[in-house]
């Protein structure tokens, strides 16, 4: 083997291994590359892994550790010491005074604002993990919307296939047509150009395709072929709490009303406790040092007044006012925009609806007028290329309608995921 060759093999591996690298790396990153055929459910299993949700759950059970940790004390303080130790004539022998201590001095934080301090971060907690279960029912109403749309392309794409077909059929027609001395050579650029917009159609679709594919792996990290789950409506019960983001909204209410006792609990006192053991040393004779040795114990208790009341804690106790009024009104709004939302859709859906009817109508129309056609062809008197016209016209109305059922269900999974306890 020549040495070129050798170099060249060398190169191949080495681009084979750096080329692995990042695949290993999206890997990690975002999940498996590929699966094999799923069902809904087990999609559904993914997503509950989403990072969001992942964060969004951690974060709960930090909070829940903040709330027991705030029941707690403070650390003791121990110190350690000398009082009355002479300068000139150092020792602990000769100056009366002259003693080492130990103490220990607890603070003990008054128990209203302990518990209003756990009480906000359970109720934060709280409020996180509705989110977390708002967030999955967006990612599952954005999954099923995402796979309602790969439905709509491959369909789409099957009726494309089937118009461009019939534009073929239609072309031969049209030159019979032609042979027997009609004057419909005009037919034939009409057919080119309906052909160019098909195939316009198709490109378009495959580019969609493509997004789907992006989004999908932003949410389960692959590009999943599994059908749409059966949609149905959920009702609203028109209770605003209803919706889990009024819910949502109305968790932060609550969490402002524990700031706002934790603040009233400011008013009351922290207490303290010391505890100070002190030993001296016996004397040893000498004239300054004529003295027994003994050991005494010193304690207390301590206790805050609220003196600064009016610069410190009444200012608080208005800022958590306001907050929680703050949050009040933010639950309003969250309410209107929801239910502007839920409006919004629900005219989507049934504006999606009432077109398919239409379009069913239509079509049902047109199979009469190929019927009447294709008697008028069979005895004679008639063109077979109108009853082409109609067929393509109702695939035309087919891709409406695949577009339209599409609208429609898209509209109620979006619907249903603003619903608390929804299944779509």
């Amino acid at each position: 083997m020549s040495i070129r060759h050798i170099l060249l093999s060398l190169s191949t591996i080495g681009l084979g291994f750096t080329a692995a690298i990042p695949a290993f790396a999206q890997q990690d990153l975002i999940g498996p590359a590929s699966f094999e055929l799923q069902s809904f459910e087990s999609l559904e299993a993914i997503l509950r892994d989403h990072p969001a949700l992942s964060a969004l759950g951690s974060s709960a059970l930090a909070d829940r550790g903040r709330a027991e940790g705030a029941l707690g004390l403070p650390d003791p303080v121990v110190s350690l010491g000398l009082n009355n130790f002479p300068i000139f004539s150092p020792s602990l022998t000769e100056y009366l005074p002259t003693h080492k201590y130990v103490g220990v001095r607890q603070a003990i934080p008054n128990s209203a604002k302990r518990k209003a301090g756990s009480l906000k971060s359970l109720r934060s907690a709280a409020k996180t993990e509705l989110e977390t279960e708002m967030q999955f029912q967006s990612l599952r109403g954005q999954l099923i919307q995402l796979l309602i749309e790969q439905q709509k392309i491959d369909q789409l794409r099957a009726i494309a296939v089937k118009r461009d077909r019939k534009y073929q059929e239609l072309s031969d027609i049209i030159e019979i047509e032609i042979n027997a001395g009609r004057s419909v050579i005009f037919r034939l650029a009409e057919v080119e150009v309906e052909r160019a917009e098909v195939s316009r159609k198709l490109s378009e679709l495959d580019g969609a395709e493509a997004e789907i594919e992006a989004q999908l792996i932003n949410l389960v990290g692959f590009t999943p072929k599994v059908k749409a789950p059966d949609l149905s409506l959920q009702p609203w019960s028109g209770n605003a709490l209803a919706f889990y983001a009024v819910r949502v909204a109305d968790a932060g209410v609550n969490i402002m009303d524990a700031a706002v006792q934790q603040a009233e609990a400011d008013f009351k006192p922290d207490w303290g406790v010391n505890l100070t053991y002190q030993q001296r040393e016996s004397g040893r004779g000498a004239p300054r040092s004529n003295f027994d040795g003994d050991d005494w114990v010193s304690g207390g208790v301590s206790f805050t007044i609220p003196f600064w009341a009016n610069k410190k804690q009444e200012p608080n106790l208005r800022a958590a006012k306001n907050d929680r009024e703050s949050a009040r009104y933010n639950r309003m709004d969250v309410a209107r925009r929801v239910l502007s939302q839920w409006k919004r859709f629900d005219a989507r859906r049934t504006v999606a609806a009432e077109n398919i009817k239409i379009f069913d109508t239509k079509i049902g129309a047109i199979d009469s007028r190929i019927a009447s056609q294709l008697i008028t062809y069979e005895t004679g008197t008639g063109d077979y290329s109108p009853i082409i016209d109609g067929e393509i016209a109702i695939l035309k109305l087919r891709e409406q309608i695949v577009t339209e059922r599409a609208l429609r269900d898209q509209a109620i999974a979006h619907m249903n995921s603003l619903l608390v306890g929804a299944s779509s």
